[in-house]
């Protein structure tokens, strides 16, 4: 699995991934046209999880 899929509602994706990780902020998961993968990269970083982690995370949202 190569690519994350960002589906339905970013708003309450983003919610979510805040309830799970405090350390996350609103600025590290601003989705930006064009930047998906910047901003994925930013959050991959801040809880040191692997590209393959973090996509079984939002996965699961």
């Amino acid at each position: 699995m190569d690519k994350i899929i960002i589906k339905g509602n970013w708003n309450e994706q983003k919610g979510k991934l805040k309830q799970q990780f405090a350390v996350l902020t609103d600025n590290d998961l601003l989705y930006e046209e064009g930047k998906k993968e910047e901003m994925l990269g930013k959050i991959q970083i801040k809880l040191g999880k692997t590209k393959e982690e973090l996509h079984s995370i939002i996965a699961s949202l």
